[in-house]
């Protein structure tokens, strides 16, 4: 029998009490940042429960890691106090629990509805790295740049190539993102171009958040790695394309993606996600063995990206994708990131590098769908190469089956003009 909540759940939404996603957040009339997870249209307020002396289990009975502003303590505590604690919220809020639902004064307290608070971001970002993991999205940027002969190159296949990211421009869904200035490619014999950027993109992605870290020196083994990653949020990071081609070379990308990076609020935890594991593709050669993995899974998530232009009333599907087309999967990304002896923190993020899918409605960037901007993409009679000042970008990230939906709700940003 599929488990039901006292608090009323949608069937469309993206937090039944199978989900429960976490988040940090402030009350619109004022208050601390506290954590909290998502039930329907509402947060249930961690801190609340956890004064409440309801965290009864011998891992967080004596905690204050819901009584802090970020997340970051209880990423830290690993697996065995995750696991304790979705167990007790699931049972708080179960139909047929009266600790929460019949204490009125508590209910209240502690459940409040999304549009009476502010999201915030739900943990401190020490570091952030950002992957290339998906092989349909890196045959394309290869065959946009080099030409089809050998679009990909042959370390790709061995290892998770990653750069490392700006973690001060990662901000919350709902900010708006301002145009970056920068360089781009000189034209004939002139200097190159400096201004605003001509080729503003959206990436489709997502990013895992690091759950306990390691020691600086002391590598986290492939089939260890699930225990390290707490959760994935949806991410959109942003790219000026003709910033990014002028100045990759020789180091990789700096102020073309530098100026930000969005992701939505709620974390949804692997232990949500795991009814929707699904078998990882098939990758030749065989991995190393540091990399190669017991039991390689991706998961089903379905990937959408919506674009509101600039002066219309609603917003056009370009996209269409899912995380299941990721090549490299998130533990042997995290592996990798820690076989050099680098130390990973709680709150770490690992993007995953742009979702793209095999078929043409499944690309996951305007470098791609537009092939840089060569073919122009229609949106409710208007046309776009790239984005325009105005333009709004909304992904939504789903899982369904099983009788409910395990949804991540939206990551979204407004283009801003360039400052004069």
């Amino acid at each position: 029998m599929a488990m039901k909540s006292f608090v009323k759940v949608h069937p469309d939404s993206h937090f039944p009490l199978q989900n429960l996603p976490y988040d940090v957040f402030k009350p619109r009339q004022g208050g601390e940042a506290r954590p909290a997870v998502a039930i329907g249209d509402y947060v249930l307020d961690l801190s609340a429960i956890a004064s409440a002396g309801l965290f009864s289990g011998p891992i967080l009975k004596n905690s204050d890691c819901f009584l802090q502003p970020s997340l970051n303590k209880f990423l830290g505590m690993g697996r065995p106090a995750w696991k304790e604690a979705r167990t007790t919220i699931q049972k708080l809020l179960s139909s047929n629990e009266p600790a929460l639902r019949d204490n009125a004064i508590l209910r209240k307290k502690s459940l409040l509805a999304t549009d009476k608070v502010n999201m915030l971001l739900p943990a401190m970002i020490g570091d952030y790295t950002d992957f290339f993991s998906s092989m349909h999205h890196a045959k394309n940027c290869g065959t946009i740049f080099r030409g089809p002969e050998d679009p990909i190159p042959p370390n790709w296949f061995h290892l998770p190539i990653a750069y490392h990211g700006r973690a001060s421009s990662i901000v919350i869904s709902g900010t708006e993102i301002i145009r970056p200035r920068g360089q781009g490619h000189p034209t004939l014999n002139s200097p190159p171009y400096f201004g605003p950027s001509l080729k503003l993109d959206f990436e489709l992605e997502m990013a895992a958040v690091v759950g306990p870290g390691n020691e600086l020196g002391k590598p986290v083994g492939v089939n260890e790695a699930a225990d390290h990653i707490f959760g994935l949020v949806l991410m959109n990071d942003w790219s000026a394309r003709d910033i990014q081609a002028w100045e990759y070379v020789p180091l990789g990308p700096f102020l073309g993606k530098s100026f930000g990076t969005t992701i939505s609020p709620w974390i949804v935890t692997l232990d949500a996600l795991e009814p929707f594991a699904c078998e990882a593709p098939k990758q030749e050669p065989r991995p190393l063995p540091y990399l190669d993995e017991k039991i390689s899974k991706n998961y089903d998530i379905s990937l959408e990206v919506q674009i509101k232009p600039t002066g219309q009333e609603y917003s056009s599907i370009v996209t269409r994708s899912n995380f299941k087309h990721l090549y490299w999967t998130l533990t042997q990304q995290l592996a990798h990131h820690t076989i050099n002896g680098c130390n990973l923190r709680p709150g770490d993020l690992l993007g995953t590098g742009t979702i793209s899918g095999p078929d043409p409605e499944s690309l996951g960037c305007f470098l791609e769908l537009t092939w840089n901007g060569q073919k122009p993409l229609s949106l409710n009679g208007s046309t776009r190469k790239f984005l325009e000042d105005g333009d709004e970008v909304i992904f939504t990230g789903c899982c369904k089956g099983n009788g409910y939906k395990v949804g991540f709700g939206t990551c979204s940003g407004k283009v801003v003009p360039a400052p004069l």
